[in-house]
């Protein structure tokens, strides 16, 4: 934190304060009064018409922070020298500014800490509290300084009382503000029991420790007396002035990593001695008690070795340390917590994909169930519609045999016909044309027949393409375990065209009946020639002379039957 930055914390508080309306805005006078305390103050030389030329009155309103910044920048902080003003009288002036609106101690009488007391506890808690604004203060930066104040007491801070006391604070901004951190010590909830004598005490203590600062005994070069000075320790230098209002310095030890500090043992009087040793000249010096020596040799060692090392302050330094540690705990907790958060996101996502894994397992054994059915209900109406083809098949069989029988006994008949016509035969010039009919009707007989057969080979083609496709349904319902979804669309068109088959089938059998119809108009056509035929005997035997036994056939003019051998007809290959 360098200078700049502790400046800018206490006219922070200095302008809060003067915000009576908590807009963010202050009234040019206000401001005006404030940049010239701030000017004395800083010890900075007053430029009048620079601060009148800013805050003049040629346009309405107050001044924001922001509006403000510019000329605090170029005409007061940038015109501060570190050491050429009491650091001390500008903190009390910003202090004295915020404290009448915002300290509020107990008008009893019973706070904790005193006024001043206050004051300095404000100081340690600006050089302690976070650089963001509004101020405030981590908690655990409030622990370590009620931790060094207790230390200072030689007592034991209680914790519980503090974390009870954090956790029922509103806190602002991940911290306590000043006027919270006052109110949490002065209620004595943390420093219960403790005078306000020994709170004071080590108040100051602390304070100097931070501050770097407090009264020694030192030993002039040329006279060689023992002088009290006011010291102020840097890193880069140890300065000593006439007393604490440090407005007139009598010297500065320049420090650097040559230097070193070494402890004397008592002597003219003086105890708790020690000296400064650097490539010039050793310093002599006397703190009151031996533990203001311990620390003033450590803090004066430890600021040689922060010269060396390029840091301003050890208090500082170890606020930086501790920052980067929280830092380091808040990216680790932010870290566990982020892979808490994803190790649960990843246990939710499983948990979520064993569900979704479940229900996918139910629905492929729902889905298993309902093929098996679905195969279980087709392969019944395939053995269904099988044995259907089967008694249709004996039926035709049958039917077939029937006709076949029919034909035979149809042979006979036409053979014994043959016979007659053989015995009839100067009767054929007569029954040509009884003759042509039965030729005539014979032949449709035959193309019937044709027909028939050739519906006889298409049903048995047909049947064939059956008996292929129940194979290759069979072959079809052996792979649907492998090919569930190709196999109902497969199925399907076999469906198809097994009902195609079967509407072919039906075709058949309509063809089939139109030939037996056929077939019977044909056996019809037959019969009547048969009548005819008999119609025609009838005819001859009343035209035929009785013949006697012994008699010798004798030839009658005219007509002729002796000698004549009418043709046999023609046997039809179908009937055999």
């Amino acid at each position: 934190m360098d200078l700049r930055a502790e400046l800018l914390k206490s006219i922070w508080y200095a302008f809060t304060a003067l915000d009576v309306e908590k807009s963010g805005k202050v009234s040019k006078s206000q401001l005006k009064v404030l940049s010239h305390n701030l000017y004395t103050v800083l010890c900075i030389p007053h430029d009048p018409v620079a601060l009148e030329e800013h805050f003049r009155d040629d346009d309405d309103g107050p001044v924001s922070s922001q509006g403000y910044m510019p000329y605090l920048n170029k005409y007061i902080l940038d015109k501060v020298e570190e050491g050429a003003f009491v650091k001390e009288n500008f903190d009390e002036l910003c202090w004295t500014l915020t404290a009448k609106k915002n300290y509020k101690p107990d008008r009893n009488g019973n706070s904790v800490v005193s006024h001043r007391d206050a004051f300095k506890l404000w100081c340690l808690f600006n050089f302690l509290s976070e650089d963001k604004y509004p101020l405030v203060m981590v908690p655990d930066e409030v622990e370590y300084l009620l931790k060094k104040i207790c230390t200072a007491m030689n007592v034991e801070l209680n914790s519980c009382e503090l974390d009870d006391y954090l956790s029922q604070e509103p806190q602002g901004q991940g911290g306590l503000t000043v006027w919270q951190f006052l109110d949490m010590v002065n209620s004595g909830r943390v420093l219960r029991g403790i005078e306000q004598e020994a709170v004071s005490m080590a108040v100051e203590e602390v304070y100097q420790e931070v501050i770097e600062d407090g009264y020694l005994w030192k030993k002039g070069q040329l006279r060689r007396n023992w002088s009290e000075r006011w010291f102020t320790l840097k890193p880069s230098a140890l300065s000593y002035y006439m007393s604490e209002e440090r407005k007139e310095k009598k010297g500065s030890i320049a420090l650097d990593k040559h230097c070193c500090v070494e402890v004397l043992p008592d002597r003219d009087g003086k105890r708790c001695m020690f000296c400064v040793k650097t490539s010039s000249r050793t310093y002599e010096m006397s703190a009151s008690d031996t533990r203001q020596r311990q620390e003033w040799t450590l803090a004066i060692q430890t600021a040689i070795r922060l010269q060396a090392e390029g840091k301003k302050s050890l208090h500082k330094d170890l606020k930086q340390k501790r920052r980067e540690q929280r830092e380091q705990r808040e990216q680790r907790k932010a870290a566990k917590e982020e892979e808490t958060q994803r190790l649960k996101q990843l246990q939710e996502e499983k948990e979520r994909k064993l569900q979704e894994l479940e229900l996918l397992k139910e629905a492929q054994r729902q889905a298993e169930i309902l093929l098996q059915e679905e195969e279980q209900r087709r392969r019944q109406q395939h053995e269904e519609m099988q044995r259907t083809l089967e008694i249709q098949l004996r039926e035709a069989e049958e039917a077939r045999a029937s006709m076949q029988a029919e034909m035979v006994l149809k042979e006979a008949e036409a053979e014994r016909q043959r016979k007659r016509i053989v015995e009839l035969e100067e009767m054929q010039e007569r029954l040509q044309e009884a003759l042509q009919q039965e030729v005539k009707a014979r032949q449709d007989e035959e193309a019937v027949r044709y027909a028939q057969a050739r519906l006889l080979a298409e049903e048995e083609e047909k049947l064939k393409q059956l008996m292929k496709l129940k194979e290759e349904q069979e072959e079809y319902i052996i792979k649907t375990q492998l090919e569930k979804q190709v196999l109902k669309q497969e199925m399907e068109n076999k469906n198809k065209c097994l009902e195609e088959a079967q509407k072919q089938l039906e075709e058949v059998r309509v063809n089939r009946q139109r030939v037996d119809q056929d077939v019977m108009a044909a056996q019809k056509k037959l019969r009547q020639a048969s009548t005819n035929v008999k119609h025609w005997n009838v005819q001859m035997n009343r035209l035929m002379h009785p013949i006697r036994p012994g008699d010798k056939r004798t030839n009658v003019s005219g007509g002729g039957f002796s000698g004549y051998q009418p043709p046999l007809p023609r046997q039809d290959s179908s009937f055999k």
